[in-house]
């Protein structure tokens, strides 16, 4: 699972409003791209998977920053939804119910790593049933009023430990996560 924060731990602010992430240029930036570059397949809800559907494949993506756009455009995707009635970004599949299953099975299947980008509401299930083996927060020195908790429908509580961190000169921290065993 990757995520911007909030100091105050908000993943979106109010009205799913996310233009306080620092989108940053230099180490942050950096980061991005290696991690688009890793050929993972990357997990969203709808409401995530629309508004990246309409960010990466348009004309300023390609040219403002080509290199995350191309490698966002080349990914396996998989949009989770019970509303959304096609996907048509490239390389997407489409899985309607039974996520839990869908996301055990394909953690058994040989190849790619899954990494979730936003989507609250599935890391949320996703943690409750286990299934989430590593956190990474990237931590934007900023807090707001009001916002939305990444883990606010969360049923059990979730024992993380430091895995390894990273200060971005920016003052912006990644820090890794992993479950503590039970």
């Amino acid at each position: 699972m990757f995520n911007f924060v909030t100091l105050n731990g908000f993943y979106k602010g109010p009205n799913g409003d996310i233009s306080w992430h620092q989108h940053g240029g230099g180490e942050e930036a950096e980061f991005s791209r290696e991690g688009v570059g890793a050929g993972n397949t990357l997990l969203f809800g709808r409401v995530t998977y629309e508004m990246m559907a309409r960010v990466w494949p348009s004309p300023d993506a390609m040219k403002n920053m080509p290199e995350m756009a191309e490698g966002m455009n080349k990914a396996d995707k998989i949009v989770f939804s019970m509303t959304l009635k096609k996907a048509e970004w490239n390389n997407t599949r489409l899985v309607r119910d039974n996520m839990v299953e869908e996301v055990r099975k394909m953690k058994q299947m040989p190849g790619k790593d899954l990494t979730i980008l936003g989507s609250g509401s599935i890391v949320t299930q996703l943690t409750d049933a286990g299934l989430i083996d590593e956190y990474q927060f990237m931590m934007d020195p900023v807090a707001l009023g009001a916002g939305t908790s990444l883990f606010q429908s969360m049923r059990y509580p979730l024992n993380l430990k430091l895995a390894s961190s990273r200060i971005f000169k920016s003052g912006t921290l990644l820090l890794n996560y992993v479950p503590l065993e039970k």
